[in-house]
């Protein structure tokens, strides 16, 4: 057995998860999606926490509008679930869902008519996802190198994240 009884540095962090879903992906991995897909319109994101999809858009000369059923996110106080669109015409959805309602929000977002979706999504759950079937689903991008993506509170509290676990993707959904 090599390396038998020599323990190596783990260089990854494991945080307790967050009640509520609210975990912060960094501002590349939009950034990042914005170099591989099209968007049209006002660029909404309907769980905003910090932002850092909004402050992707506007990089990228967008207009965003953000909304979060939590108080103290970045945006409009709102639940997403049951929400109408924010403009008439032609907006596209970008988000970091709860884990637990990603499919709501695929199923939400194509009902509300949004140009394109896409969402963060950890690359494990698409093994069991035959939900996925019955959607429009356009592509499935890989994020490398793997982001950290901390519950909210390390990130208000001023930590920088790193040495991230769990590998996730982009699911874009366009209808048609």
């Amino acid at each position: 057995m090599l390396n038998a009884g020599i323990e190596k540095q783990r260089n990854s962090h494991v945080w307790k998860r967050h009640a509520d879903d609210r975990y912060v992906k960094p501002e590349w991995c939009t950034t990042a999606l914005f170099g591989v897909e099209g968007f049209q319109g006002l660029i909404w994101d309907p769980a905003c926490g910090i932002g850092s999809v909004l402050k992707a858009a506007r990089a990228a000369q967008f207009s965003s509008y953000g909304s979060d059923i939590s108080e103290d996110a970045h945006g409009t106080v709102q639940d997403f679930l049951t929400a109408s669109a924010p403009v008439q015409g032609s907006f596209s959805i970008i988000t970091n869902p709860p884990f637990s309602l990603i499919r709501k929000f695929a199923e939400r977002a194509l009902k509300l008519g949004a140009y394109k979706t896409a969402m963060i999504c950890p690359t494990a759950r698409l093994n069991a996802a035959r939900w996925l079937s019955d959607l429009p689903l356009k592509a499935v991008w890989l994020l490398a190198p793997r982001p950290s993506m901390p519950p909210v509170e390390v990130i208000l509290r001023g930590e920088k994240p790193g040495g991230g676990r769990t590998d996730f993707c982009w699911l874009v959904f366009e209808p048609d």
